[in-house]
């Protein structure tokens, strides 16, 4: 088990700076959307156009990056959006039991499940170096890429998170090995903590 959750350290660590890096492609393409409003305006003003459809589509791009990249990123973190209705309300090891078999029944399989019907159409992007059809466009192939490279993030971070909870499940020293802190072995995370905020 010892080697297991080593391997799911390496992962968290690979997504953790994955999802550092999709930090700043959110302020960049925060600025890259403000530029674009306000060279839209600005361009009715003194009459030439000060934005185009390469900055938009570059807007689109760091969007998909962010969505694509991030989503392995907020899966260790729990950030997802799950419908709580009876989940907060059970002990740790029957989370863990749903997060493990969640992982590994609908995380893992939904994800190569995409991978494997968006593969056909990925590729012909690449065999026909695939464009935008609006003028100035940006080349559709490599973003289209990221849709295999963001999944297969999030594949890795489920197998992560089903090896973190196998091993809350089976107790093999999950709190020693740093698995779950002594306050999720207690059943009071920090998203129950912020609730109380309110």
């Amino acid at each position: 088990m010892r080697k297991l959750l080593q391997l799911s350290r390496f992962i968290d660590t690979v997504n953790e700076w994955i999802g550092r890096l999709t930090y700043w492609l959110l302020l960049f393409m925060v600025l890259v959307g403000v530029w674009n409003v306000v060279g839209r305006y600005l361009g009715k003003l003194v009459g030439y156009n000060f934005t185009s459809n390469a900055l938009i589509e570059i807007q689109w791009y760091l969007f998909d990056l962010v969505f694509l990249l991030g989503g392995a990123y907020a899966l260790k973190h729990n950030e997802h959006v799950r419908v709580d209705i009876f989940y907060k309300d059970l002990s740790p090891r029957r989370q863990a039991l749903i997060n493990f078999v969640g992982s590994l029944l609908f995380l893992i399989i939904f994800c190569a499940w995409v991978i494997w019907f968006s593969w056909g159409t990925i590729v012909n992007s690449w065999q026909i170096w695939e464009i935008s059809p609006d003028p100035g466009g940006l080349p559709r192939y490599p973003i289209k890429s990221i849709i295999i490279v963001g999944l297969l993030l999030l594949i890795f971070q489920g197998i992560s998170e089903a090896i973190k909870n196998w091993a809350i499940l089976t107790d093999n020293n999950a709190r020693g090995e740093g698995v779950i802190s002594d306050r999720e072995a207690t059943g009071f995370s920090d998203r129950q903590e912020n609730n109380y905020d309110l």
